[in-house]
């Protein structure tokens, strides 16, 4: 079973044609029911108690809830946000106490008498997002790297790269530096011979690549316009800018980079201070309370179920490599938040790695 409190009527519509103010809370009521059929989930409930505003309503009435919602379903296992709210949404964060509080409760008979029959859950566990130095331009790069032919996404892909891109440093799935840059025609994006930092997705307009040979002549080598990457092969490659790139015209682009931009950036081959944080990552290790389930097989899944929520997330399930994926979304952390029997309550969530087939889940 799938439980929202809300209908998730004050969110973002990412889509005209899909929804107004005034629909969007039936539109995601009914994208979470086709979500859910995607992960086999064979029961949904969408309540509404109000987008934005759980942690104005009286907490023992939503506790109530919550608790009568356990006892009818009898779950062993409950998943709710850590205290975090995975990227500090006030909803987010009420439901982990609010969920916390029904499973201690629920199986009392005393509290809520008229709540059900009495059920205490095996474990609660939340749900938690570590931050990763994973750099999403690096994944990129090799997937573009790895092509036959130079990339061209269409307005689509840019749209959902963008909104992937976002979500993946929000949740902590990538550390990149995000940011939408503009040039005036003339401006050099990129000089031949300076340091490969940062990867470039033309949003709109158009950059000239040229080769400026010793003595100084201008070789004009292509064009590149909207959805082409530029900048990926010195970074590829651990080597200098092979060519100038300049905007031919008023050009934006996607820029993602290992770090903020600093204020004293230099340009040139002897550039220095690019960005704040060049050096080499370190990966910094999980917190050994955490249990790590992989999930690759259930990745095409996961990416049907996100292309449901059109209204807020409209990408199609083909749209980004499958390399990409499988790096970002391939596992999942929880840590045990409450329990009955921790060993039966862990020996459960294991199972989900490989589930039996056709079971519900």
């Amino acid at each position: 079973m799938v439980v929202s409190f809300t209908k998730g009527e004050a969110g973002q519509i990412r889509d005209a044609a899909i929804a107004t103010r005034r629909t969007l809370g039936a539109v995601r009521t009914r994208e979470l029911d086709l979500s859910c059929e995607q992960l086999n989930v064979h029961h949904v409930r969408c309540l509404d108690f109000g987008d934005g505003k759980l942690s104005n309503i009286d907490f023992e009435l939503l506790v109530e809830a919550a608790v009568e919602l356990i006892r009818e379903f009898k779950p062993d296992l409950v998943f709710t946000f850590d205290e975090t709210g995975a990227y500090g949404h006030p909803d987010h964060i009420t439901m982990c106490h609010v969920t916390k509080a029904a499973c201690e409760r629920a199986g009392i008979a005393t509290i809520y008498p008229n709540a059900g029959t009495p059920h205490a859950p095996t474990g609660l566990y939340y749900a938690v997002f570590p931050q990763n130095d994973r750099l999403l331009l690096k994944l990129i790069v090799e997937w573009l790297d790895s092509l036959d032919t130079r990339f061209r996404g269409t307005d689509e892909f840019t749209h959902a790269l963008m909104l992937f891109a976002d979500e993946s440093g929000m949740l902590g799935y990538a550390a990149d530096h995000i940011e939408i840059e503009w040039y005036p025609r003339g401006f050099f994006v990129i000089e031949q011979g300076e340091p490969a930092v940062s990867l470039y997705l033309i949003l709109s307009g158009s950059i000239d690549i040229y080769i400026e040979q010793p003595d100084g002549e201008m070789q004009h080598v292509e064009t590149h316009g909207p959805g082409t990457f530029i900048g990926e092969a010195g970074i590829a490659y651990n080597s200098p800018r092979n060519a100038h790139c300049i905007a031919s015209d008023k050009t934006t682009c996607l820029v993602f980079s290992p770090g903020a931009p600093t204020n004293f950036a230099g340009r040139g081959e002897d550039a220095q201070f690019a960005t704040e944080n060049t050096q080499v990552r370190i990966e910094q290790p999980l917190d050994p309370t955490l249990v790590t389930l992989k999930v690759n097989d259930h990745i095409g899944q996961k990416v049907q179920a996100l292309s449901q929520h059109h209204s807020q997330y409209p990408i199609t399930p083909d749209l980004f490599p499958a390399s990409i994926l499988q790096e970002v979304m391939g596992s999942e952390h929880f840590t045990l938040a409450w329990s009955t029997d921790p060993h039966k309550a862990e020996t459960a969530l294991r199972a989900i790695e490989h589930p039996v087939a056709d079971k519900p889940m």
